[in-house]
């Protein structure tokens, strides 16, 4: 509304000092009134251009400013917005920058204690491990002591029934197979049957 106004007094007061002139240039010069008849045609055509521009202005540009400062407010509250989630990210992202060396420091603490207790759990094991194999060796030596010990019996009576064959061929002649045998046969025949 106050825009109207405005314009309606510029336009008041242009279409006035129009008048105006012309009367004043009508009243001074009465014989050169083709000349001046010229100048408020120029004049008119003035007015009627500067009234036609200040409509156009007063219509469209009014709303078009109103566009225009909308979208720019709009465009300002989202920067705003946008800003203050930056800001936000950013002391987050300081947070966590300033926490950095101190979860790094964790870390490195972590990982000295899995590596301590993998070693020591691979300590252990290897330690398990040479048990077994330990008791797994003195397992098979018992074992192949036995088999040996077993072997040496079966040899020694072996070598046992050997010379006793060998040492009663050499002393079982035929006589004494005869006189055992005739032995033997009346031994038999003392027995009821």
């Amino acid at each position: 509304m106050n825009l109207r106004r405005i314009l309606l007094l510029t336009l008041s007061a242009c279409t006035m000092l129009l008048v105006c002139a012309s009367v004043v240039s009508a009243a001074e010069e009465a014989s050169k009134t083709t000349e001046h008849a010229t100048e408020i045609f120029k004049w008119i055509n003035f007015a009627i251009v500067a009234i036609a521009f200040l409509w156009v202005f007063g219509k469209v540009l009014p709303t078009k400013f109103r566009a225009n400062a909308e979208t720019i407010g709009s465009a300002i509250t989202k920067a705003t917005a946008i800003k203050a989630e930056a800001d936000k990210q950013l002391a987050d992202a300081e947070v966590r920058l300033a926490r950095l060396e101190q979860e790094v420091a964790e870390l490195r603490a972590h990982a000295q204690k899995e590596a301590a207790a993998d070693a020591d759990r691979i300590r252990e094991m290897a330690k398990s491990d040479a048990e077994r194999i330990s008791v797994a060796a003195k397992a098979e030596i018992d074992a192949a002591e036995r088999a040996a010990r077993i072997e040496l019996k079966a040899l020694a009576a072996k070598l046992a029934v050997d010379g006793a064959e060998s040492l009663l061929a050499k002393q079982l002649t035929m006589q004494t197979q005869e006189s055992l045998v005739s032995g033997f046969v009346k031994s038999l025949d003392g027995r009821p049957n």
